[in-house]
Order: structure tokens, then C-alpha cells, then sequence
């Protein structure tokens, strides 16, 4: 038994070496429109968007880089 090491399903063909689910090893994910539904179950939101949940505050600030004024110190506000 082989397991897509993308997804983590018994998905990997053993002779074409591709995953029936999401294409790998190929470089983008597998996806098309007659699958509408699958499309929905796989796409982003769908699991925990560690990255995509700071995005939206980042985007409200600015995308603001570097150390807070304060955390400087007092020195480095005067000069």
C-alpha cells in the first residue's frame, strides 16, 4: 500500500508513480471544472491556513516590516 506523501491518501498510482488526487509529483495541484465539488473540498480555507489567518491583519497595517517604534528604545526615536 502506497500513500501520497501530499496528502496522505491511498491515492498514488504504483506504475505511473502519480497521485490520482492531486497530481503529485507534479508541480501544480491536480484540478478541473467538470469537479466542482472537489474543487470546493480542496480549496483554500478548507484546512488550517496557518499563513492565510495573518495575512488579513498584515494587510490591514500595511504590510508593515521590521521592529515596533517603542521596542527601539529612546535613543533611536530621537535620532
Amino acid at each position: 500500500m502506497l500513500m501520497g506523501s501530499q496528502i496522505g491518501r491511498r491515492s498514488l498510482h504504483v506504475q505511473k508513480h502519480e497521485c490520482s488526487s492531486c497530481g503529485y509529483p507534479a508541480a501544480k495541484i491536480r484540478k478541473y471544472n467538470w469537479s466542482e465539488k472537489a474543487k470546493r473540498r480542496k480549496t483554500v480555507g478548507t484546512g488550517r491556513t496557518r499563513y492565510l489567518k495573518d495575512v488579513s491583519r498584515r494587510f490591514k497595517n500595511g504590510f508593515q516590516t521590521g521592529t515596533p517604534k517603542g521596542a527601539r528604545g529612546v535613543n533611536a526615536e530621537k535620532a
